[in-house]
């Protein structure tokens, strides 16, 4: 019979392993940073993207909703999987994005987020994409007047 070690195998898993954590946590602290990029972006302060229920609130603040929005996460399929793919959406909107660049940020957020965080070309518009302009009531105001 065969005498068989297996601490060889041992200590290459645990190589393994720390190598698996050590790239994990490089992905975190990238997604951990590109949030706060993001929220900074926005005119919020990149601390909030770091505080659990509190970054929600804020991210309904960026995307133009009210904050009784968290509660309609509660709701089961609606508030897991419609309304943060509706929010994502608006996200995209915000940056002055397309459905493409929601799509990537949905399938491909490692890629996407970074790059709505650090590129200089893609600039926070305002909520859902409309831009923070004179309010309704001026534009009512000056309609029947004449254009000078």
């Amino acid at each position: 019979m065969q005498d068989v070690s297996y601490e060889s195998s041992g200590a290459a898993m645990t190589g393994a392993f720390l190598v698996l954590m050590v790239f994990y946590l490089a992905i975190v602290v990238l997604l951990i940073v590109s949030g706060w990029k993001v929220f900074e972006k926005a005119g919020k302060p990149g601390w909030a993207s770091i505080i659990p229920i509190y970054s929600l609130i804020v991210m309904l603040e960026i995307v133009g909703k009210p904050w009784w929005y968290i509660f309609m996460f509660l709701i089961p399929i609606y508030g897991w999987f419609i309304l943060p793919i509706m929010l994502t959406h608006d996200l995209s909107k915000s940056f002055g994005k397309d459905v493409g660049f929601t799509i990537g940020l949905l399938f491909l957020g490692i890629i996407f987020y970074p790059i709505l965080a650090f590129s200089k070309d893609i600039q926070y518009i305002g909520p859902a994409g409309r831009p923070a302009g004179p309010a309704l009531d001026s534009q009512i105001g000056s309609i029947g007047n004449p254009a000078v």
